[in-house]
This record gives structure tokens, sequence and C-alpha cells, in this order.
């Protein structure tokens, strides 16, 4: 049974014509009286009398109309309530992010911001364990509608998103610094470059992450490479820095994620500005996505980028 039927059988009771209600249903004679029938099959019951004119509803049929104006009803009204939540569910802005940028940029300054213009942004908390390519693939699939992430022309994985099919903002300039943890007399353990036979003790990151190719490079490019020794690799710059404070080695870690630690004598550098590593926090979008609210936001960041330096933020 289909509620067309019901409503087929609602406006039939009403004219009490085949000929007017096919018309106010916006289909031929035939159909609907072929729809009255399947309803009467189903029902087990003549539903119609047809020998009166105008015609007449049967007492099962009196009872059915009862039936039918109630499920009609609920019909639409399930249907209006499905239809608002799917549109609140189109509205709503998809953001995903690293676990670093999250801790150092989401309370701080994405949710504040979209509170502020009355945007509603849902966060996927499972990107906080993503690794790097998973943001791309994300935004490939229209699995988010924004994504937070480090950029570097070294990393290689984040080139598939400079094509037509997307477009970013520069939205801070951040710098990557070793850092150490302090001996009794608040010194940093380990300090670059090291030597060929007293190599530092590493903490790195694994081929997965952001800062891999971008700490690589860099060491690469050193007249005097650092000498170190890698003794664990971990996916995210906060559980690089946990293991840096615990004095298992040195670790390159983004200057925003340490900046409390460094202010309150947690840790300190392993070196000085020349090991320090420059590098971009960018958001990406599709660009021809073309959701109100998104388009919206990005008019807003677009105007606030322009207007003010981006280590303001």
């Amino acid at each position: 049974m289909e509620v067309r039927w019901l409503d087929d059988f609602i406006a039939l009771a009403k004219a009490r014509h085949f000929s007017r209600a096919a018309d106010e249903r916006n289909v031929t004679q035939p159909t609907l009286s072929r729809r009255i029938k399947l309803l009467e099959e189903e029902m087990g019951v003549t539903l119609i009398d047809r020998n009166t004119l105008p015609l007449s509803l049967t007492p099962a049929g009196e009872v059915f109309l009862a039936g039918a104006e109630q499920m009609s009803r609920i019909a639409r009204e399930t249907k209006s309530r499905c239809n608002e939540i799917r549109e609140q569910q189109d509205s709503r802005l998809h953001f995903a992010t690293t676990q670093t940028l999250y801790l150092s940029f989401y309370n701080a300054w994405v949710q504040p911001f979209c509170q502020e213009q009355g945007l509603e942004l849902e966060l996927n908390l499972k990107s906080t364990a993503w690794v790097g390519a998973d943001f791309v693939n994300a935004l490939t699939q229209g699995e988010t509608d924004l994504a937070l992430c480090y950029w570097h022309p070294s990393i290689e994985f984040m080139q598939a998103l400079d094509d037509e099919r997307f477009e970013f903002l520069t939205v801070a300039d951040e710098v990557l610094v070793p850092i150490s943890a302090l001996d009794d007399n608040g010194e940093p353990l380990y300090r670059l470059p090291g030597s060929p036979r007293e190599p530092l003790p590493y903490i790195g990151y694994h081929e997965s992450a952001f800062a891999r190719p971008v700490i690589q490079q860099f060491i690469q490019q050193q007249l005097e490479p650092p000498q170190l020794v890698t003794m664990n690799e971990n996916a995210h710059a906060v559980s690089v820095k946990a293991m840096v404070k615990e004095g298992f080695g040195l670790g390159w870690v983004p200057r925003r994620l340490i900046d409390d630690s460094l202010r309150y004598g947690q840790l300190g550098l392993a070196g000085g500005d020349r090991w320090q590593i420059p590098l971009q926090v960018r958001l990406y979008r599709r660009r021809h996505d073309h959701n109100a609210n998104l388009e919206a936001l990005w008019a807003l960041l677009h105007e606030r980028f322009d207007a003010a330096p981006r280590s303001a933020i």
C-alpha cells in the first residue's frame, strides 16, 4: 500500500466522482480507478459503492477514510520533519583537522569565529587521529567540507590538492622548532648538531605524518647536518612532545604546541634559529562545493585574512 493511494481515496471520498478526483490528483481516471481497486484488494473489502450517484462510501469505506486521513497526515508530518533534519544536515559544515591544529587552533580561533558569525560547524573528532593523506582523501571524496592542515612544498601527498578542484587560504605561518627536556640546571639535555661520535637521540615521525618529509628535506639541505639516531617514530606532534618531555631525545614540533612549555620551563630549545623550519597552516575546501553556509564562511575568511597579517592569529 502506497501513501499516494490513500490520498487518492481521500480525494475520491470528497469529490464523490472518479473524473473530478482524478483531475484533482493530476492522474488519469483509469489510473485512479486502478489504485482504488488495489486498495480494496489490499483491505479485502469494498470501499466505494459504485452503484450510487454521486458515489458513496461503504461502511468499511467510512472507517477506512478516517484511518486514511490519519495515516496521510502522519506521513506528511513525518516527511516534513525528515526534510527539516536533512536541511539542517545539508547546511552544517563538516570540519577536519590534525590533532596538533585542533589543540592549537580549533578552540582558540575556529570555533569562536564560526559562533561569532552564526555558522554551525561540526568537527569530525576522528580526524584528529588521521594521518596526512587521510585529509586529502576526505576532501576528494566529499567526507569533509573544510580541512585545516600543515603545508610545505616537500609534503608530496598535499600536492594532490594543487589542482582546480580545490582552493585554500593560508591562515597562519608556523615553524617547527627542535625541543629537548631540561637537566637539573634548567638547560636542554640535548643540543644540535651533535657529533658523529655522540649522535643525539631523535624522536621522529612516521612516513605518513606531515612533518616527516619537511624535517627530512631540511636535514638534507644542511651544510653541517645534525648527527641523530632515531629512537622512536610517531604520527603526531603531541606524541613527539610527550616523548621529548620524558627525556628520550630531541624532536621538532610546531612552536604553538610548546609555547606554554617553554614559557614555564618545562622544555627548552635544542638549537637556535638556524634549526627552525618554516611551514604554513592552510585551510582547504572543494572549489565547486556550493553549500550556502560554506560560501558565506569562505567569503568572511577571505576578508579576514586579506585584512590582517597571518601572524596575528
